[in-house]
């Protein structure tokens, strides 16, 4: 066998790269993350035997904390360790490039304003057992949520939102730094512990059309969704109600927007993640004609700091 060599990604490693991952795509329904651009490589790290990869793995900052929140709230860094199939039980291997990827991940927590402490993060699908297990039981991961994909064919009647909601959705695609700021700010006053922060937001306005889809009432942003398009789906993502304006038909009105404007950019689909325990939410999409797509995907963590 040949010695095995971890080191950062590089150009030249494109088709070993694109070997591991056909490999591991036949597999089954496996999260596997694409490296990014070269600015992220230095998150990515690879194992070779010879020429073959047969391992990768890699971590980024997922949500950043905005100053003044709840002092629980914690920046969540996630990461993604895939193996050669037929390595997932290799706990050499998993270890090397573990380790790599633990080290990283507190040089960039770090970084990250220290009013608030950091967590470790690991999503996969429930099937990965072998996966989940080496985090769960070698790594000591503890359970964050399960999450569920939900779609909904685009191409069926879309319901009517209540003819008596007075707000009217309008679009507000985000343009300028001030406006980002701003919906930064609304954002987080929604969810303070999971706050998306400026560069997951302009990860999202990469996206073809991309646009948030707001209610005002008196000026004032009483609740928003984002959609955009991945491939041949539409996104819906984001969606949230500001507590003076909750039970009054916002959320269903904002998300039967996103329905109709996907609609009409010519998407067939639209998919969105939920919670699996928000029994309210999951009441809401059933609604609208929402099913469950695929497996539920487990999240993981571990305190960094």
């Amino acid at each position: 066998m040949s010695e095995m060599i971890i080191r950062n990604y590089r150009q030249e490693d494109l088709p070993a790269l694109g070997g591991l991952y056909e490999a591991v795509k036949a597999s089954g329904d496996v999260q596997f993350w694409w490296v990014g651009d070269e600015s992220n490589w230095g998150n990515v790290w690879c194992a070779f035997e010879g020429e073959q990869m047969v391992g990768k793995g890699q971590v980024g900052v997922f949500n950043v904390m905005p100053p003044g929140r709840s002092p629980e709230g914690r920046h969540k860094l996630f990461l993604n360790l895939k193996t050669y199939p037929g390595r997932e039980g290799d706990t050499e291997l998993l270890d090397a490039l573990y380790e790599r990827l633990h080290g990283r991940a507190m040089e960039l927590a770090a970084e990250l304003p220290a009013e608030y402490r950091s967590i470790l993060c690991v999503g996969n699908y429930a099937g990965e057992q072998q996966n989940n297990g080496y985090f769960t039981d070698r790594r000591g991961y503890l359970p964050l949520y399960k999450l569920q994909t939900l779609e909904r064919d685009l191409t069926q009647a879309l319901p009517e939102a209540e003819a008596t909601l007075e707000l009217e959705p309008v679009y507000w695609n985000l343009e300028t730094e001030s406006d980002r700021r701003a919906y930064l700010e609304l954002e987080s006053e929604v969810w303070p512990e999971s706050a998306l922060g400026m560069e997951r937001l302009e990860e999202y306005r990469g996206h073809a059309l991309f646009t948030a889809i707001v209610v005002r009432e008196a000026g004032e942003v009483a609740g928003s969704v984002m959609v955009w398009r991945e491939d041949d789906s539409g996104i819906i993502e984001d969606i949230f109600v500001r507590e003076p304006w909750r039970r009054r038909g916002i959320a269903r009105r904002l998300l039967v927007q996103a329905m109709r404007y996907l609609k009409e950019h010519g998407l067939v689909k639209a998919q969105l993640d939920m919670q699996s325990d928000n029994g309210p939410a999951d009441a809401l999409y059933r609604s609208l004609g929402f099913q469950a797509a695929g497996q539920e995907e487990l999240r993981f963590y571990t305190r960094l700091n």
